[in-house]
């Protein structure tokens, strides 16, 4: 999209708030279901004829838009999730921020935003971070995190669905509830015959609000059956994709050899997200377990897992993605619908695939993916 002016970090303003607010108590982060954010946000706004202008880092709060605003309407919209952590050292930490942002952009020329340099994107995430983070996590917070979320959407004033003339980047940061895995484990229904989250020349790849809110009615369905999450098949033969919103993997003994394998849903369909988490997992188990494990990004279905786990090659399983980390000790119940008759699996944890390095420690083992 044409622009004279790009996004550049370099002409941030300044404008503290007059009203600091109190960081709340581990117990009404607990008890709260809103997003409880920092003091300060930062944004900056887009149009075809200008392009960017100069990033505001400002206080936290409302933010003002036509009613007839595009993406009210046709979901012109698209975000980023990452944490800032605080170490065990009492450093505050990122993970691999470089990925979120580029994955951004991705996302953005995908629905037709305005594009940007992933680099000046992470200046001010960094920036807003160094401005609001030693408060908003204090140091006897050791292991807590900071949710930073990165946004776009289109702001143009215009009902007729057309690429938008305007748009507005903004950046907030806030607390979120921890994720971890269910005593007992996670228990995955798999989606309805007539429902699927993404498809082939869609846009499950990217990271748009499109992708989340229609997957909510069947959760919501799995929740009243006792389940925690979905499990999304896709096709005919029932293709496994992603947990929830997480990318989903397994790990089993190969029938022809029984050599140990970690299988995920390949990114070449575009079905899935490019999670950052993923990545991770990926590249420490080549590293690592080289020559142990087999690292496979391939298609796989709901039908091999049935035969893995009857024929007792079926290891485990895990979910991956930035709000839960790395979920272990899943516990696998499947009510495979039209794809095959109910059945059940219980995949029993073996700890053959371990957290990739925490950022919160103070000496992460793999250059480059921590951030101080």
């Amino acid at each position: 999209m044409g622009s004279s002016q790009p996004l550049d970090a370099s002409r941030l303003t300044y404008t503290f708030t007059a009203t600091p607010r109190e960081v709340p108590d581990t117990q009404t982060l607990s008890s709260t279901q809103k997003t409880i954010c920092t003091d300060h946000m930062i944004t900056a706004s887009w149009n075809a004829e200008h392009g960017w202008s100069a990033p505001e880092l400002k206080p936290y709060g409302l933010l003002s838009l036509d009613p007839s605003a595009s993406c009210l309407h046709y979901a012109y919209e698209c975000f980023e999730g990452l944490k800032a952590y605080r170490g065990d050292d009492g450093r505050l930490r990122m993970f691999r921020t470089d990925r979120n942002t580029r994955r951004l952009l991705m996302s953005a020329q995908r629905i037709s935003l305005p594009e940007f340099d992933p680099d000046e994107l992470e200046k001010l995430v960094y920036t807003l971070l160094s401005v609001d983070g030693a408060k908003w996590l204090p140091r006897d917070r050791a292991g807590s995190f900071l949710y930073v979320r990165p946004t776009i959407i289109g702001t143009d004033a215009q009902l007729g669905v057309a690429r938008p003339t305007e748009a507005l980047l903004y950046i907030i940061v806030g607390y979120m509830a921890r994720l971890d895995t269910p005593a007992g484990g996670k228990r995955l229904l798999t989606n309805p015959d007539d429902t699927v989250r993404s498809w082939v020349g869609g846009f499950g790849y990217a990271k748009v609000g499109a992708n989340y809110g229609p997957a909510v009615l069947a959760t919501q369905e799995a929740f009243r059956q006792g389940y925690h999450q979905i499990l999304w098949l896709y096709g005919p033969d029932g293709s496994c994709t992603e947990a929830g919103g997480s990318n989903f993997f397994v790990v089993w003994k190969r029938p022809e050899d029984g050599k140990k394998e970690l299988v995920t849903a390949p990114l070449d369909d575009r079905l899935i997200l490019d999670g950052v988490t993923r990545r991770s997992c990926l590249e420490l188990v080549r590293e690592r377990l080289k020559g142990a494990v087999e690292v496979s990004e391939r298609k796989f279905t709901i039908g091999d897992l049935l035969e893995a786990a009857a024929e007792n090659r079926l290891l485990e399983s895990f979910a991956a993605g930035t709000a839960v980390s790395l979920v272990v000790f899943v516990l696998f119940l499947s009510g495979c619908g039209g794809w095959y008759s109910d059945h059940s699996i219980v995949v029993h944890h073996s700890h053959l695939v371990d957290s990739p390095p925490s950022t919160r420690h103070s000496h992460p083992n793999w250059t480059g993916w921590s951030t101080r």
